[in-house]
């Protein structure tokens, strides 16, 4: 089975966790912490700064690794780095997904959230806390 690497970033401001809506492929409408696939050569804390740039227009730190899931999709397995970041600039303008929302605790799980994210979905929980 195929092995694809990725990143993803974990924004947190006023106790809410930022999440985007997917507008594109198999798992188009779910929702997932906002990030992309790391390139050779490239480490996963500089793929997330890359990607926010590129997704989001923004410019963010990756602050610290909260964690690293392994998840097998039917067709691929992921490993997904999950920073927590910080916006240093920038206004995270949505320029590939369908929607944004900054979730509160008690709004975390009205979204359906991709396979692979809950588990960091659920550290979060306990960091918004």
């Amino acid at each position: 089975m195929k092995t694809i690497k990725v990143a993803a970033a974990v924004i947190i401001r006023d106790s809410r966790v930022f999440a985007v809506q997917r507008g594109y492929g198999e798992y188009k409408d779910w929702w997932e912490f906002p990030g992309g696939k790391v390139e050779a050569g490239e480490t996963s804390d500089k793929t997330i700064v890359r990607e926010i740039k590129e997704e989001l227009g923004t410019l963010i730190s990756a602050d610290k690794l909260l964690c690293t899931v392994e998840y097998d999709y039917p067709s691929f397995h992921l490993s997904m780095d999950c920073y927590l970041c910080t916006v240093l600039e920038g206004n995270l303008t949505l320029m590939e997904h369908e929607d944004a929302r900054w979730l509160t605790p008690e709004e975390l799980y009205d979204v359906k959230w991709l396979p692979a994210d809950v588990t960091a979905v659920n550290l979060v929980k306990g960091i918004l806390q």
